[in-house]
């Protein structure tokens, strides 16, 4: 089952049809069993797709972020940051017990599917992310996934790891979409997670990987993350990417940015 948000609502997809709900968007992924209360919903009669403009698939949710849980991206990060001396803080978390784990931003700076994402001005290699983003409900409770894109700028991070916040954090530089993907059972291993960046109506870099590539599981990310924090209305993480542009390649405004993971769909946002 699929959750859409849209200004009116949140809709629900089951097997082709669709059922516009009146819970709040807060109020339904905290659901005590939303996969029951989905099931409910869904045995009256269903309307038809719709066709109105989608939000991210966020209200007052937080977004974190998961560092260093794919081979590619603890490469990636060593040979950004070595000028820097940080080359060896990203060895030692991606084999450490404890895992990288960092704000991202608020819900209500989330760009949705289809919405603009953009580079800071000051930075001047940017790429994006596609990461496999857990939801999980206020009780730490992973409720189902969504498509995230982590956009980040490379060489502000690679300058000093301490300046992270700016490289990760600031505005459009989180897209989340184009559902939320409601399941009890977790994503097969095999699930790819692709990333193709169009420019000029040509392919500039297309790549994937698959979930079963991370080092870590969702299970110990989620329990990592609300050990010692409280999420009243529940939470977003993404899980950190497998798939990285070469040091050659940074993002150019209108460049459009599509990541798939099948089971939820394509994300597809524009550099502004």
């Amino acid at each position: 089952m699929k959750l859409y948000r849209s200004a009116r609502g949140a809709v629900l997809e089951k097997d082709g049809r669709f059922w516009p709900l009146s819970d709040a968007w807060d109020t339904l992924v905290n659901h005590d069993d939303l996969v029951a209360h989905l099931q409910t919903a869904s045995r009256s009669s269903g309307g038809a797709r719709i066709d109105e403009h989608l939000l991210a698939p966020i209200d007052s949710q937080e977004v974190w972020a998961a560092g260093v849980t794919y081979l590619r991206s603890r490469s990636a990060r060593i040979d950004e940051s070595q000028d820097a001396g940080g080359g060896t803080f990203y060895d030692r978390v991606y084999n450490a017990k404890r895992p990288e784990l960092f704000f991202k931003t608020s819900g209500w700076r989330v760009r949705g599917p289809g919405a603009g994402i953009r580079v800071r001005r000051d930075a001047k290699w940017s790429v994006p992310e596609p990461e496999l983003a857990l939801y999980i409900n206020s009780r730490g409770q992973v409720i189902g996934y969504t498509v995230g894109n982590d956009v980040s700028s490379r060489d502000i991070e690679g300058e000093n790891p301490l300046y992270l916040p700016q490289a990760k954090c600031y505005d459009g530089s989180c897209a989340l979409g184009p559902c939320l993907l409601v399941s009890e059972a977790p994503l097969a291993p095999d699930t790819p997670i692709e990333l193709r960046i169009t420019r000029n109506s040509s392919a500039a870099f297309e790549g994937s990987t698959t979930i079963s590539q991370m080092r870590r599981t969702p299970e110990e990310l989620v329990e990592f993350l609300y050990r010692e924090m409280s999420f009243p209305n529940g939470c977003v993480l993404l899980t950190g990417t497998g798939v990285i542009p070469p040091d050659e390649f940074t993002l150019h405004t209108g460049d459009v940015v599509t990541i798939r993971i099948p089971p939820i769909g394509a994300l597809v946002n524009t550099v502004e």
